[in-house]
């Protein structure tokens, strides 16, 4: 019998539209085209709107003109309802509901509400297996700032920063401005909790910075400044598994601009799968061996060290005069899932999402031997103390 897949995807976040795309190419494609599942879209809509439709598996459906309405709602769909109880389940309303079971959720939400951690925990609540890291290392990985934090104190190399919320800004700005022109400059300003480059800019004059962090800050209350690598070699490494852990190719994206912003990424590669064609990219990238062994090496030990599982990518700075290596980033959820990358890898789209689910459902397994229950008399020890107070 099929199992009942899921695929959540949209939901209110700067990255709505892209989730949309990486949800349907490849994973829903990939899903119906192994065969095995019985594929369950659920689209989140720009209020936060749960829907579910068939017509929804097809990429083609929200290129409709007007699908969204006002206030970023459906007006054609009607909403579904969720249960958690004992699994997740969806229910059509009306006279006589219809009731399906989901056995295995595959997240498709980047960025806020989805790829931070926060479906990671609902999902969890709901004790269905899920695609993808959990929700530590998705709540880790999604804060710029703490990912960083973390790996420098496993001795991963970071490149220098600082970072402030809103509030301090507000209440300290000289003290802060003068803290961004101690580092090295050109520096980059980056919204800690964004991802696909959304409102990072690279601030070369000093007069623009106060106006720059302006801009991220209309995006995010915590903001990163960090310095940049000028003689720059910018390469990725997507990895999956949970214990036992592959890499794919080391890659490296061949941009014309100064960083890899989000028109690199997802507008200019053509119409069928954005800039993630591999002619906008070396794979694998034409580095030197020693360099292309530690970035392996740092990879996996970053992978570990935030307890990512299922699939991530980890980003990396090089110093082409120093021939440093640092960790820029882990995207606990890579656009597309990377599957240009793992198809040169020898991998094929159907391959790749069906080993994901296979190692949600592992991961899965190995939590269920874990015990989150234990019984004590502290309530009838309480209401004893309680009962000799009020006397």
């Amino acid at each position: 019998m099929k199992k009942n897949i899921a695929v959540i995807f949209g939901g209110q976040s700067v990255e709505h539209d892209v989730s949309i795309i990486t949800a349907h190419i490849p994973i829903i494609q990939s899903l119906l085209a192994s065969g095995q599942f019985n594929v369950q879209p659920i689209y989140i809509s720009k209020d936060g709107s749960w829907y579910s439709d068939q017509a929804m598996n097809n990429l083609n459906f929200f290129k409709q003109t007007n699908f969204i309405g006002a206030n970023g709602i459906c007006p054609k769909q009607k909403k579904i309802q969720i249960l958690f109880d004992q699994g997740l389940k969806l229910v059509w309303p009306g006279f006589r509901p219809k009731v399906v079971k989901i056995d295995v959720v595959f997240p498709a939400m980047h960025g806020t509400f989805g790829e931070d951690g926060s479906l990671m925990g609902l999902l969890r609540m709901a004790n269905v297996p899920f695609i993808g890291c959990d929700l530590f290392a998705s709540t880790i990985a999604m804060d710029k700032v703490l990912t960083k934090q973390i790996l420098s104190k496993e001795n991963i190399p970071v490149v220098p920063y600082i970072w402030f919320t809103k509030f301090d800004w507000e209440t300290n700005k000289n003290t802060l401005k003068e803290k961004a022109l101690k580092l090295k400059w050109p520096v980059f300003i980056k919204p800690v909790h964004l991802g696909s480059s959304i409102a990072i800019t690279k601030v070369k004059q000093q007069s623009d910075l106060e106006n720059m962090i302006e801009v991220a800050l209309h995006y995010d209350d915590k903001i990163l400044i960090e310095e940049s690598i000028e003689n720059l070699i910018e390469v990725t490494l997507p990895i999956i598994g949970n214990d036992i852990l592959q890499t794919g190719e080391i890659e490296r994206p061949l941009n014309k601009t100064e960083f890899f912003n989000f028109n690199d990424k997802y507008l200019s590669g053509g119409k069928k799968y954005g800039g993630m064609k591999n002619r906008y990219s070396e794979i694998p990238a034409n580095i030197k061996n020693e360099l292309a062994e530690q970035v392996k090496s740092l990879g996996l030990k970053s992978y570990r060290v935030l307890g990512c599982s299922g699939i991530s990518r980890v980003d990396f700075l090089i110093n082409n005069d120093s021939q440093n290596v640092f960790v820029n980033e882990i995207n606990t959820l890579p656009g597309s899932l990377y599957c240009h990358n793992w198809r040169k890898a020898g991998i094929s789209n159907v391959e790749l999402v069906v080993k994901l689910v296979a190692l949600a459902e592992e991961r899965f397994k190995a939590r269920q031997k874990i015990t989150y229950i234990f019984d004590s008399d502290v309530l009838n020890f309480t209401t004893i103390q309680v009962h000799e107070h009020n006397a």
